[in-house]
């Protein structure tokens, strides 16, 4: 232990004093007992912090660990926010948990917490997706709320999602802010874990009801659910919360014929059936996929743990089903809500979408088409809930996500909702099946319409301290040596929101980003295509995007253009990540 960094020890010494149960201590003393260097480095080397998603690690004993203690801190530094912000009225939080080993525990430890700050909490009974969390946010008319989720992150870990009185996730200043109350707390002593009982209030099911009534109203062509009803759907919750709310949202939106893959059914933290309970990965999808076959499903739709994302398959035009990506099933939605409420007239005033600065500009391309106004934020869905509750009655908001599976269609909540999406998605399909279309077939349409997008997303795991700094030295090392072409062709401008300005390559010319700042670096060349580098906010990641476009003349020649492509593709990938 003597070779660790002195503030590392001196973490750990604190974490073997009384101030911690006795569970703690030995599972501290068990790793240096063992001379597990590597795992206290990881686990005390600095605190956890809110990012994109809020508080997210390794469940475990130490200052960058998901425990009692670090949940604790950050619920006691919430609700000193809470009391400064709110003066002289009684406040209210609701909190939720997905399926994740510990998350019930959690979210009772969380609910006690606030409790004992004198805080009316409506805890839910049972695990709940992060959207109806949301919802209830704005429902029962609180302060703030918790979700404890570690949404599509491996079993190890879980993570803590905290939002404000808008049903948004914290974004500046409330997230700055919670931090510094929860780095002011300077002993665990400090927290008041015993609640009082009586101010914690239990949600029970009626809420189910009272969000899908909700959703209900914002349907656009239930006619062709009516005359649909039989379509063959496939659901997977991939044993999450998804299985609470999916098959109810689609049974009372008129769907009569969905099947529910039996192995994922069960909410189970250990996620036995995958490696990653993503439905951004073909093994988390691949036996949603295979009952697609088995039933010949028109749609088949699959939920992350906490039921934010959704991945579909659907058949292409051989009869093998397909898995889309993020931005492709993004693009559908927008496509389906702009072209739908076009056709009624049913835009209404001052409408626009929103999308994320490393998702699809096809998206951009059908809300011009439509003549919509698209909005572009930062990573994370907390941007795209702050600019709908900023914009308020003066915009209304339609439809938005981002590339990666999440998406909101109307303004119910604040965050990415897989069940009202799943919902829209399966009415989609509907409605272009009554027209003989399939939703392989639309897409190949927008594509010729609009132009052929090819995406690719690589990302690279870097675990722990070393993880974390080697991300930064890559990041770091782009804005030292700034590439002048990416697979042979030329950059055009650079993008550099850290630094919050684009420079013209061929003039030197500077432009100011208004967007916050942000450890993002984008390259656009002179064909349009866009390439994005960025470190993950909640996985140990480091992410490159890159998209590209052509014209698209003939449906038929799209496998064709597709392979040309992705090999464009490949070769600006290599460039860049190597």
């Amino acid at each position: 232990m003597e070779s660790l960094d002195k503030n590392i020890q001196k973490k750990i010494e604190d974490w073997l004093s009384p101030s911690y149960d006795e569970e703690t201590r030995k599972a501290v003393q068990d790793l240096i007992d063992n001379n597990e260097e590597t795992e206290l480095t990881d686990s005390f080397y600095r605190d956890l912090e809110f990012g994109t998603g809020g508080l997210r690690g390794i469940m475990g004993v130490g200052s960058n660990r998901m425990n009692k203690y670090t949940i604790g801190k950050a619920t006691q530094g919430l609700s000193n926010y809470l009391k400064k912000q709110f003066p002289d009225q009684e406040i209210k939080v609701a909190v939720s948990y997905d399926s994740r080993n510990n998350s019930q525990a959690f979210g009772q430890l969380v609910a006690k917490v606030f409790a004992a700050n004198g805080i009316k909490v409506h805890l839910f009974n049972e695990l709940r997706p992060t959207p109806l969390l949301s919802f209830a946010i704005r429902h029962f008319g609180c302060q703030s709320g918790v979700m404890l989720t570690a949404s599509h992150n491996p079993k190890e870990y879980n993570g803590y999602k905290a939002y404000w009185n808008d049903g948004c996730q914290l974004t500046a200043p409330h997230d700055k802010n919670v931090i510094d109350e929860v780095n002011a707390i300077n002993t665990v002593n400090d927290i008041k874990f015993d609640g009082n009982r009586h101010n914690i209030i239990p949600v029970g099911d009626e809420i189910d009801q009272i969000y899908i009534d909700a959703n209900k109203t914002l349907r656009i062509h239930p006619e062709a659910v009516l005359v649909q009803k039989d379509l063959k759907i496939v659901f997977s919750p991939i044993h999450g919360t998804g299985i609470t709310i999916v098959p109810k949202m689609l049974a009372d939106w008129g769907f009569e014929n969905v099947s529910v893959v039996a192995e994922q059914a069960t909410p189970d933290g250990n996620f036995p059936t995958v490696i990653y309970p993503n439905p951004e990965e073909e093994d988390a999808m691949a036996l949603a996929k295979k009952k697609g076959e088995e039933v010949d499903a028109d749609l088949v739709l699959a939920t992350d743990p906490d039921a934010d994302r959704v991945g579909i398959a659907v058949k292409n035009n051989k009869g093998q089903f397909q898995l889309l990506n993020g931005n492709q099933i993004g693009s559908l939605l927008i496509y389906y809500v702009l072209s739908a409420k076009s056709e009624l007239k049913q835009l209404g005033a001052n409408p626009y979408i929103v999308k994320t600065i490393v998702t699809s500009n096809l998206q951009a391309d059908i809300a011009d088409h439509y003549g919509v106004k698209h909005y572009e934020t930062l990573t994370g869905f907390k941007y795209i809930g702050e600019l709908i509750t900023n914009l308020g009655d003066s915009a209304q908001y339609l439809v938005g996500g981002e590339e990666s599976y999440g998406y909101l269609v109307g303004d119910l909540v604040r965050d990415k909702d897989a069940p009202n999406s799943c919902a829209f998605l399966a009415e989609m399909t509907a409605y272009f099946k009554s027209k003989g279309k399939t939703v392989y077939e639309v897409l190949l349409d927008i594509y010729k319409e609009f132009g052929c997008y090819q995406e690719k997303l690589i990302s690279l795991t870097k675990k722990g301290k070393a993880g974390a700094e080697e991300i930064q030295t890559m990041m770091a090392g782009l804005r030292h040596n700034l590439p002048n072409t990416l697979g042979g062709i030329k950059i055009r401008e650079i993008r550099d929101y850290q630094l919050s300005h684009t420079t013209d390559m061929s003039t030197g010319e500077r432009k100011a980003i208004s967007l916050p700042k942000s450890d993002v670096l984008q390259f656009i060349t002179v064909d349009g295509d866009v390439i994005s580098a960025r470190p993950s906010g909640t996985e140990p990641k480091i992410k490159f995007y890159c998209s590209v476009k052509e014209s698209l003349e003939d449906t038929a020649d799209y496998l064709d253009l597709q392979n040309i492509l992705e090999a464009k593709v490949d070769r600006m990938m290599k460039d860049i990540v190597g």
